[in-house]
């Protein structure tokens, strides 16, 4: 009687563990699940930094164009600021 009881423990706790394995806390499926959004979530972070990104890039393409513009405006037409004093000097 007492070797069937150490196989039968054995077995129980064995089938406890597997049971944790693929229906508890943790659980396989429930882990895979959390993977698969932890990559999705991966993906859009990349296509959000991408267009970041892309939008930085057009900032900066305007701000340096209205710069330019700015300084051929004041060279060529002579745009002055509000509250500020235009001096022309002329060459000999």
């Amino acid at each position: 009687m007492a070797s069937r009881i150490v196989p039968t423990i054995l077995l129980a706790l064995l089938a406890g563990l597997h049971a944790q394995l693929w229906l508890g806390r943790g659980s396989v499926p429930l882990v895979n699940g959390m993977q698969r959004q932890i990559d999705a979530q991966e993906a859009a972070n990349a296509q959000a930094q991408q267009a970041n990104a892309r939008l930085a890039s057009e900032v900066q393409d305007l701000r340096e164009g209205l710069d330019m513009v700015e300084e051929q405006a004041r060279s060529e037409l002579g745009m002055v600021k509000p509250n500020e004093i235009y001096v022309q000097f002329t060459p000999n």
